[in-house]
């Protein structure tokens, strides 16, 4: 499901200029919020955020640019990317972020080479940025040079077939997502119930087919976003359509993904229409949350060692 609203908060990326790895009570942090642009908005914005408080300050357009709906941060923090969602128009763009000011500055952009990019990563190595084309049912692949530039097109994996979700018949490529080791990048596709498993080379920014070539869930779930543990073997995908979230045990030798429960992320008693959208694991990797679109709400899990979920809340 894609979203018409004018203006959408669509991500959070932060950027921190601290050098150590203990943050002081009083250290603020740049955040960087994409949109869709129209007459409420105008690009990417930046904010400060107080980590003693939570508030965000000081809000400003950070970059002038369409429909940004994702963002993304390079490992070495000295670049942002974000996808600019849109029909054949859409694309990637990157620019130079200054750790100290908070300051984009356009670097190039390149052709999503498919309908409706809303999604992407950059590999833990720096040298690839992946996008996820929802119209366009695809994933690419893009090298990046040491200074942040995007070259062109290296890869572009294109999905067939049909699922079981309702309004999700053709491909929809919803999310792409790199393991910790950069060897493969798990593209969830909501129109055909499969978490596709590429292998990349970063030093090529190819990617090829992982054998087996998909995780499937269940018919009709639609599954949309996904997120790795930190520590432990395993991974987690929101499911769209039917309201559910699953934990899977990942092989990270062969990058094969597998079932171990799916639940609810809605109440029993709710009745009313609802989506989901984005998941994200504790950095601590002992809980994972969901967030629904038309119950409005927030669901938290507790994950044990074996990936076994339980509801909080």
């Amino acid at each position: 499901m894609r979203f018409s609203s004018l203006l959408l908060l669509a991500v959070v990326a932060i950027s921190t200029t601290a050098t150590s790895g203990v943050r002081a009570a009083d250290e603020k942090i740049w955040v960087f919020v994409g949109t869709y642009t129209g007459k409420l908005s105008k690009g990417i914005y930046r904010y400060e955020m107080d980590l003693a408080t939570g508030k965000l300050s000081n809000g400003e357009v950070a970059a002038e640019v369409g429909n940004p709906s994702f963002l993304t941060i390079h490992p070495s923090k000295k670049f942002l990317y974000c996808v600019n969602e849109g029909g054949k128009t859409g694309g990637v763009t990157g620019y130079t972020l200054d750790a100290k000011t908070g300051k984009l500055a356009k670097i190039n952009e390149q052709a999503a080479g498919g309908n409706g990019p809303c999604h992407l990563s950059v590999d833990p190595k720096g040298k690839t940025v992946l996008i996820a084309n929802y119209g366009g049912g695809s994933a690419n692949a893009y090298p990046l040079d040491a200074n942040g530039k995007i070259g062109d097109v290296s890869a572009h994996m294109q999905h067939t077939g049909k699922g079981g979700a309702k309004g999700m018949t053709p491909p929809h490529a919803h999310s792409v997502n790199v393991s910790k080791d950069g060897r493969f990048a798990m593209v969830a596709d909501a129109g055909l119930d499969k978490v596709f498993v590429y292998k990349l080379d970063s030093d090529t920014s190819k990617l090829t087919p992982n054998d087996p070539p998909f995780f499937a869930t269940a018919k009709g779930a639609g599954p949309r976003h996904f997120s790795f543990h930190p520590s432990a073997p395993l991974a987690f995908v929101i499911n769209e359509t039917n309201s559910s979230l699953t934990s899977m045990s990942y092989d990270a030798e062969k990058g094969v993904l597998t079932e171990i429960q799916t639940l609810p992320t809605l109440p029993s008693d709710y009745k009313g229409n609802n989506s989901t959208a984005e998941t994200v694991v504790h950095p601590s990797g002992k809980f994972v949350y969901g967030s629904n679109r038309g119950h409005d709400s927030i669901v938290g899990f507790k994950v044990n060692a074996k990936g076994q979920m339980t509801l909080i809340g």
